[in-house]
């Protein structure tokens, strides 16, 4: 199914915010923004997991991220109250910078609010493109960040993170999850986690 013309507009819009990001990732030798590399990814695996994707959620995974480091973690406490408010402020956020991008490439509100819904991850589990988003922000995140992530933290933070993502995830999404291939550690505390 060809992408519309909107939708190829507002994906370049996004990206064209996304591209400001200091933040700079490595990825096969190439630096790149952090947010536009997140943003590809999202849509590549949507296209992957949900081929038929309605164009609202084709948006919504390109968006997902949008303009994140704008409001950096640190300016919120470093605690676990701290962390879900600033995961609060970002959805909102994300939402709010949608809507003008989405307005400028000339989309209707029908769209624009049902983007902002998906944004804002309501109806989890209820509503099936809030739960294929889900899955696919859980899937960009083992296949491309859980190994790094590894690294960084102890096997106990790891499996509970690990623990809450599953939870997160349908039945198609965990299908999905053990195809991705992993470190030896990493299948590991994936068994450990799911036991």
């Amino acid at each position: 199914m060809g992408k519309s013309k909107k939708l190829l507009e507002a994906f370049k819009l996004f990206d064209e915010a996304n591209t400001q990001d200091p933040n700079k990732e490595n990825f096969e030798g190439t630096a790149y923004p952090k947010e536009l590399l997140y943003a590809q990814r999202m849509t590549d695996t949507l296209n992957e997991f949900e081929p038929d994707a309605s164009e609202a959620l084709q948006l919504t995974a390109r968006c997902q991220h949008i303009c994140r480091w704008e409001i950096p973690r640190e300016s919120y406490e470093m605690n676990r109250v701290g962390y879900l408010k600033w995961r609060q402020e970002l959805k909102k956020f994300h939402a709010e910078m949608s809507k003008s991008i989405l307005k400028e490439a000339g989309y209707d509100d029908k769209t624009i609010d049902r983007v902002a819904f998906l944004l804002l991850k309501k109806q989890l589990k209820k509503d099936e493109e809030t739960q294929t988003l889900e899955d696919v922000i859980c899937l960009v995140f083992l296949k491309y960040y859980y190994e790094p992530f590894l690294v960084k933290h102890d096997d106990h933070k790891i499996v509970s993170i690990l623990q809450k993502t599953w939870k997160k995830m349908s039945p198609k999404g965990h299908k999905a999850a053990l195809s991705i291939s992993f470190s030896e550690r990493g299948k590991e505390l994936i068994t450990k986690a799911l036991n």
